[in-house]
Order: C-alpha cells, then sequence, then structure tokens
C-alpha cells in the first residue's frame, strides 16, 4: 500500500508541474505565421467604467483611470467585494489603486482633465495595458516639470490574440496633462526596472533583449541599461554600458 500510495503522490506532482508548464506562455513568440492574427476585442462580459479622478499634490491636472470591469452574476461569488456605509457586501466598480504618486492596475486608457475646464482628453488612441503611472513628484518639486512615468503593455508579443501582463513590460513617459507620451523602451526588449535620479535629472533603466530567441528572458540573453535627460529639449535615451 505505501508504494502504491507514494506512486499516486507522485503522479499528482508531476501532473500540477504539467499543468503549470502548460500554462506558462512565453513573453515572445517568433511564429511568422501567427503575425496577422488579431487583438480580441474587449470581452462581452465586461464593462469600461472610469474611477473618479485623481489629483497629485502641486497639479492642476485631473487624472481619470480607465479600465475594464468583469461582471458576474451573483450567485457565482466571485470578484472584488467592498462594503457600503450600511455595512452591506457590494461589489467594488474601482479599476485602479491610487497610492501617493502612483496609480496602479490593469488600465485601457487614462484621461486628463485641467481643473476648471470641461474638455477631457485620452492618453492614447492605442490598445494598450497600463499597470503603473507614477507621477515624479521630487522631479516636479527640483525642476517645476511635471511628468508621468507608465510601465504597459503595447502590443500582442507572444501572439495570443490579446494585450495582457504575458506580454512585454516596456516603458513610456509623458507631461503631466498627458501631452508627448513616448515610447523610451525599444521594442521587443523586456523592461527590468526603473528609477528617477533627481540628483542629475535622469531617469535610468534597464531591458533585456531574447538574443537567443527561445521566447523568454534569462540569464543567456542580453540586458542593456538606458537613461533620459528629463530636462533635455527633446527625449532622447542614450544607452550606457557599465558592465563592459
Amino acid at each position: 500500500m505505501k508504494n502504491i500510495s507514494k506512486y499516486i503522490v507522485l503522479s499528482v506532482v508531476a501532473l500540477l508541474v504539467s499543468c503549470k508548464q502548460e500554462k506558462e506562455t512565453p513573453k515572445v513568440s517568433y511564429d511568422t505565421n501567427a503575425k496577422d492574427k488579431p487583438v480580441a476585442k474587449t470581452d462581452a462580459s465586461s464593462i469600461k467604467v472610469a474611477d473618479l479622478p485623481i489629483n497629485f499634490s502641486g497639479t492642476n491636472i485631473l487624472i481619470h483611470p480607465i479600465g475594464d470591469l468583469s461582471i458576474y452574476s451573483r450567485d457565482k461569488n466571485v470578484g472584488y467585494d467592498s462594503f457600503s456605509s450600511k455595512g452591506e457586501s457590494q461589489q467594488s466598480f474601482a479599476v485602479s489603486d491610487n497610492r501617493e504618486f502612483e496609480i496602479t492596475g490593469y488600465l485601457q486608457n487614462i484621461k486628463f482633465q485641467e481643473i476648471g475646464k470641461d474638455s477631457i482628453k485620452a492618453l492614447t488612441d492605442k490598445q494598450i495595458l497600463i499597470e503603473t503611472a507614477t507621477y515624479l513628484k521630487n522631479t516636479a518639486d527640483k525642476t517645476k516639470k511635471q511628468f508621468l512615468v507608465y510601465t504597459l503593455a503595447d502590443a500582442d508579443t507572444n501572439k495570443d490574440g490579446k494585450i495582457d501582463s504575458n506580454d512585454i513590460k516596456t516603458l513610456y513617459i509623458s507631461a503631466i496633462n498627458g501631452s508627448n507620451f513616448t515610447k523610451l523602451s525599444q521594442d521587443l526588449q523586456e523592461l527590468i526596472d526603473w528609477n528617477c535620479m533627481e540628483s542629475t535629472s535622469r531617469l535610468y533603466f534597464r531591458t533585456i533583449e531574447d538574443i537567443n530567441k527561445n521566447g523568454a528572458f534569462d540569464k543567456e540573453d542580453k540586458v542593456h541599461y538606458h537613461f533620459l535627460d528629463l530636462l533635455s529639449k527633446e527625449w532622447k535615451v542614450q544607452e550606457y554600458f557599465p558592465v563592459n
């Protein structure tokens, strides 16, 4: 019986490992036959909603996060819950989380409105998925220039028919009102991390390039180092080589 039980346990473990491996999706697909696969439209079971506007301290811009909210039937008891003032459980309609100087979530877009004006302008008309939008508060305090830095997916790099967190993460920047929305990282390079150096007014970031074309980012690939001079009249990313 011990051997049989041991065999069953090992079989279950092997099955779980196999399922996990099957679920893992490469960040990049080089399948030329999948190039024309259209990106899927928004799921019919979701609706587009905007969170209440956000205003970062010291700015005159209202920021409206826009995202897709999945709608579930009540008997499924799935999704996020919030509580009303009466203590009743309700479905939350929030699509973002607002920290001190950062907005996080899975956002389809962000819209901007100058305080005192009615017009609202979208960040972009392209299909993207924004994970973070960070206000460079310390830079603004020092230079009086106000920027937002974004991490997002802007292409269906794994060619699965949708733009989501399984696609390559990229780095963008814009003015606080969403203007001059500019991509900083190169196509098909995964963003590793970024940091703003207030003492030099530079934005530093690292990316990794899938040089062996295996669809994954690992130690066999190449790390690139870049910086952007935030005070330059034209935003031009420069690569530097600290390990060469």
